[in-house]
């Protein structure tokens, strides 16, 4: 994750079955984290944005020493103000990348206060190259799990789910 509900589900499904059968471990390569990995050894901080709709996205904050990404904010569901204010506290450069971009440059023109550029279009949507490299890199370090144990990641609650919790007033 983060995606579609259904998306996530059929993915993650398939994978869990194959993995399952194949006796294979399976890699968790957060979205956010891959679309940031688009821009490996980028200067600048990297901020992807995701539109989750309703004045939200899904984000991150991520630095590059040499080829190593740190991860500075792991990936949430947040509004755009959240993320823009996240940045400005960082005080350096960053640069946006993602579907989200021109959904939010409106409210980054206006409130972003530190240096900011927009990556180029053909750098700014997810990439198989940057999940697989990604994969590898984790796999690598140890980072994978065993198919009967992997779930996806959810960042938000369904609609449904909000739905239920409006009803019963939490």
């Amino acid at each position: 994750g983060p995606g579609s509900f259904t998306g996530l589900r059929i993915g993650s499904a398939t994978a869990k079955g194959l993995g399952l059968a194949l006796q294979k471990p399976l890699v968790h390569v957060p979205t956010v984290n891959a679309l940031a990995y688009n821009l490996v050894g980028h200067r600048d901080m990297v901020c992807p944005l995701m539109d989750a709709r309703r004045n939200q996205t899904y984000t991150g904050l991520y630095a590059f020493d040499d080829n190593e990404m740190q991860v500075l904010l792991p990936q949430c569901a947040v509004g755009i103000e959240e993320i823009i204010e996240k940045v400005n506290e960082q005080n350096r450069p960053v640069v946006f990348l993602g579907d989200g971009v021109p959904v939010f440059t409106p409210f980054i023109e206006e409130h972003c206060k530190v240096p900011y550029t927009f990556a180029p279009a053909h750098m700014s949507k997810q990439r198989a190259g940057a999940v697989a490299v990604l994969g590898m890199k984790m796999f690598e370090a140890g980072e994978f799990e065993t198919a009967m144990a992997h779930k996806p990641d959810y960042l938000r609650l369904s609609q449904a789910e909000r739905e239920l919790k409006e009803r019963q007033g939490e």
